[in-house]
């Protein structure tokens, strides 16, 4: 039994998520829970599969009575978002994500919790595991890499899956059945740049922004909060007008989903200015911290000497960089005009990394409608051409596109009315989901996406809500004890 989770219900599935947290998971290096999933499913004699991309399928037969019912997949990713702030010590290449329950929440200890997805992973374990749920012949499937670009969905090999419906247990919002996600594609640039010669009589100050909340780049987007990128920019932009200030360097943001929550910059102040430049940055954290009250109250904007750094842009490139970062589109672009509250297509000014002569930039567009991802990953590029850089668009993902007529879903609402008394909410989403990318390879699949309540995923301040989590878990028991006939 987890010694912090494991008295929380349902036990097998808090029990199993506790596990996971014990096994590192960032995408792209997942080798380690992979190792665990694999040894948990030979000590349980199940049948496995596993592809070239690291996918892995768990399979069960039917229990007696339920062989003619249409085969199931029950599917997760087994990568997460690993997010912390700058000042928490923590590998996530090695060390433990750290559980904590707080009131009816369980969050981690100064970093993303995983919950997304390690909470739909672990139901399916516990259902696998289970003895005593009637249930159709089984699989579980586990994707890698969903986090970075959904790439052990798009490599998932088609023979893998026999089943006919699946059940993705990657949503994030209790009572509410999703079946449409939006499709997106990644968008970068590298700015290069020759070094100039250090300016005498100058200062080096590190522009610090955080305490910002972040979160899902698609979830989120809507939200009105804070882009440290932006406004970062925003504050060098007026600094350099003000004071002449030269640009060594500029940070913010890890991952293309993430809104980003921190961003560093270090620049050169005339000895001459010092004093006034140290008044107008408290100045702007004044203005900053007044805009967003409601959404930001962590905000803080704040200017300490540092070291003396190693490279100083040139003055035209320092102005031409910020000059595109400052036109730069984030946000929602277009909220669907046939569907309410939902965002239609948006961008995520995502990452910024100064390297050795060059500046990297990371950006993701989303769409429900491919022609307006496309115009957006357009401007974007424009955007960045018109300051100089060298852009490269990603492959990208299609949309998950709705079946208000889905037999699963059907049955799903129906059952949802009978526990709970009242109609479940059904919707399309922002985020994406592997959903579209498996329903290209396997034509006809019945599909529909449910979850317990989480908040803030991709942030710090990700939690997942142990009441919902619970009634999730009974939903799902439900939905696949009344699987229909072949």
């Amino acid at each position: 039994m987890g010694k912090i989770l494991g008295h929380l219900e349902p036990k097998a599935v808090w029990n199993y998520f506790e596990e996971i947290c014990q096994h590192p998971r960032p995408s792209k290096k997942e080798e380690k829970v992979a190792a665990y999933l694999m040894n948990w499913a030979k000590e349980n004699k199940f049948e496995t599969k596993r592809d070239k991309a690291g996918n892995i399928v768990v399979r069960k037969p039917a229990t007696r009575g339920m062989e003619n019912r249409k085969p199931i997949a029950i599917q997760g990713h087994i990568d997460m978002v690993c997010e912390k702030n700058a000042d928490v010590k923590f590998d996530f290449d090695k060390d433990p994500i750290q559980p904590w329950i707080d009131g009816d929440w369980v969050k981690a200890k100064g970093t993303t919790l995983g919950a997304d997805n390690g909470i739909g992973v672990s139901m399916g374990m516990a259902l696998m595991t289970s003895t005593d749920i009637a249930h159709p012949p089984l699989e579980l499937l586990l994707t890698v890499d969903e986090e970075t670009g959904l790439t052990g969905a798009i490599q998932l090999g088609k023979g893998m899956l026999n089943a006919q419906i699946l059940i993705n247990l990657d949503s994030e919002e209790d009572g509410t059945f999703t079946i449409g996600c939006a499709g997106g594609q990644n968008t970068s640039a590298i700015f290069k740049y020759k070094k100039d010669k250090y300016p005498s009589n100058t200062i080096p100050y590190e522009i610090a922004l955080k305490g910002m909340r972040g979160g899902h780049s698609g979830i989120e987007i809507h939200d009105g909060r804070a882009n440290s990128l932006k406004l970062m920019t925003r504050v060098l932009m007026n600094l350099t007008e003000m004071f002449d200030i030269r640009l060594s360097s500029i940070y913010g943001g890890n991952k293309h989903n993430a809104i980003p929550r921190e961003a560093f910059a270090t620049v050169l102040v005339s000895g001459a200015k010092e004093k006034t430049f140290l008044k107008e940055v408290k100045k702007f954290d004044k203005i900053l911290k007044e805009e967003y009250q409601s959404k930001e109250p962590g905000l803080n904007l704040s200017a300490k000497k540092t070291q003396k750094p190693v490279q100083v842009m040139t003055k035209g490139f320092h102005q031409s960089l910020l000059k595109s970062f400052y036109a730069m589109p984030h946000g929602v672009i277009r909220m669907s005009p046939d569907m309410k509250d939902l965002v239609q297509t948006s961008t995520n000014f995502a990452v910024v990394e100064t390297r050795d002569k060059e500046v990297y930039v990371l950006t993701s567009q989303r769409s429900s409608v491919a022609s307006e991802s496309i115009d957006i990953a357009a401007m974007v590029k424009h955007v960045l051409e018109l300051g100089g850089a060298k852009v490269t668009h990603g492959d990208g993902y299609p949309a998950w596109q709705p079946n208000i007529n889905s037999p699963i879903l059907k049955e799903a609402t129906a059952i949802y009315k009978r526990m709970y008394g009242h109609d479940a909410v059904v919707q399309a989403i922002h985020a994406g989901l592997e959903t579209g990318l498996i329903a290209e390879k396997y034509l006809g699949m019945d599909m529909l996406s449910f979850g317990p309540n989480l908040k803030d995923v991709h942030s710090p301040a990700e939690m997942v809500q142990i009441s919902t989590t619970k009634k999730c878990w009974d939903l799902l028991v439900e939905i696949v004890k009344n699987i229909p006939a072949k």
